[in-house]
């Protein structure tokens, strides 16, 4: 058990699930301590039952803390980390930042673990579009090498905050009404509507978001030569991101065999009977920590190839948990 945990960002929705996951999986600390911006401090928390006070994020604030959770936007992220390492904090950011760094591992304890103990004080989370699909895609390539996957994303607007849920509710009323809708978060009304662009514009026509999936993908495999090419389109749902794959490998599997090694893998639950209209759905997957996978299928189109459904609660497996868990495996190493 180390001694102080910090959660950096604590007063956001997914430090309130990092919260939450800390005191459910009795995480291994004696001391959990909360920071957030200094508008935030004095405020308390509750954390499995106790009431915890934020405290004002300063350089001072991580003296004697082991491990950080940072869930805040990069520009926090670049400043408060440095502060944290200085401080013989090891961290565990969340934000884009320093993903594509080097000299950071980028993890998901299901797939690389072993690159936690690589770490020079940071550790990154992937994004939460990239985690479902790698997650998806890892019993797939050990047992047959993937070698190109082709993407569409579904992502709710819970990603862009929780500004972005306020908007789609009000934007549903007012398009149900028929008067006049606000767009602050979004570019366009986002209800009963489809915005083909998540993150700015990039060389090439791709987005940010895009060129992430992209590039974390064949980082955390190690391997380069994995084709990824992704749309990204933020859709009126609320929680919980939903991907449509069509995965291309080496050696040939039948829809049958992934569904069995998807089925074995910790962290995927297979949802797939498509005769009783059974499928992963974000209505269903939200609030919970898998990744489900339905409508797997033979690709007609191409060879060795695959289609599936997967969906995941973004603010959980694709931000929280997975932090939580790379946290959990550096305390273990530091009380081994």
């Amino acid at each position: 058990m180390i001694n102080t945990l910090a959660v950096v960002g604590a007063t956001g929705a997914v430090g309130k699930i990092i919260l939450e996951q800390i005191a459910s999986r009795n995480f291994p600390a004696k001391t959990i301590k909360l920071l957030a911006s200094p508008r935030s401090a004095g405020k308390t928390i509750d954390c499995g039952g106790k009431k915890l006070a934020v405290e004002a994020l300063t350089p001072e604030a991580f003296r004697g803390v082991e491990i950080a959770i940072g869930s805040t936007p990069d520009e926090v992220a670049a400043e408060f980390v440095p502060w944290a390492v200085e401080q013989g904090t090891v961290v565990v950011d969340e934000s884009a930042h320093f993903r594509m760094q080097p000299d950071v591992p980028l993890v998901i304890p299901e797939i690389n673990p072993e690159a936690i103990s690589l770490h020079n004080g940071i550790i990154a989370s992937p994004n939460c579009s990239t985690t479902q699909m790698v997650m998806v895609m890892k019993p797939l390539h050990d047992a047959a090498n993937v070698r190109r996957v082709l993407v569409s994303t579904y992502q709710s607007v819970s990603g862009a905050g929780i500004a972005a849920i306020q908007e789609l509710r009000h934007g549903m009323q007012a398009w149900l009404n028929k008067t006049p809708e606000e767009s602050n978060v979004f570019a366009h009304p986002i209800a009963a509507n489809l915005i083909p662009q998540i993150g700015s514009a990039k060389e090439g026509g791709s987005t940010s978001e895009e060129l992430k999936m992209v590039q974390e993908t064949q980082k955390i495999f190690n391997d380069h030569s994995i084709g990824v090419c992704a749309t990204c389109v933020r859709v009126p749902v609320a929680d919980a991101h939903s991907e449509s794959l069509i995965i291309e490998t080496e050696k040939p599997l039948s829809p049958e065999e992934a569904a069995d090694l998807l089925s074995r893998f910790p962290g995927v639950t297979v949802n797939d009977n498509l005769s009783e209209s059974t499928y992963p759905m974000p209505r269903n997957a939200g609030g919970r920590d898998d990744v489900f996978v339905g409508r797997i299928r033979r690709d007609p189109s191409g060879k060795n190839s695959l289609a599936m459904w997967c969906v995941s609660d973004n603010l959980r497996k694709g931000a929280a948990t997975n932090a939580v868990q790379i946290a959990e495996h550096l305390a273990r190493e530091m009380t081994e």
